[in-house]
């Protein structure tokens, strides 16, 4: 069972910084695709970033400039750093992995992030 776990959310000011972790049971290199995505009370999941095996880095446009997407594959460890917050960032941020071998999609549990204006 591969588990991809979440850490770093918190309640920060508008303006402040985060950063998020994301660690695997499964080595990185095993997934072609690893993506954070974050879900607000009532709307939509809503894809953030994402990086390649290859480290190719693609944002959405809310977040671009702001937000910087990273892995690690010595310590199996995926993370986002989010900067200059803004409180439409709130929200429940989720780990996504999609394997090479297979193409399945993992999630994580997820961890909250808040930010007050």
């Amino acid at each position: 069972q591969v588990q991809l776990v979440e850490s770093g959310g918190g309640l920060v000011q508008a303006g402040g910084s985060l950063r998020l972790s994301c660690t695997t049971s499964m080595a990185l290199h095993d997934f072609k695709r690893m993506g954070w995505y974050r879900q607000a009370p009532e709307k939509q999941r809503e894809w953030v970033a994402s990086i390649t095996l290859g480290a190719v880095t693609s944002y959405t446009e809310s977040v671009k400039d702001r937000f910087t997407i990273s892995r690690d594959n010595a310590k199996n460890t995926m993370s986002l750093q989010m900067n200059s917050l803004k409180p439409e960032d709130s929200g429940l941020y989720l780990c996504n992995g999609e394997s090479l071998v297979g193409r399945r999609d993992y999630w994580g549990q997820g961890t909250q992030v808040t930010v007050s204006s």
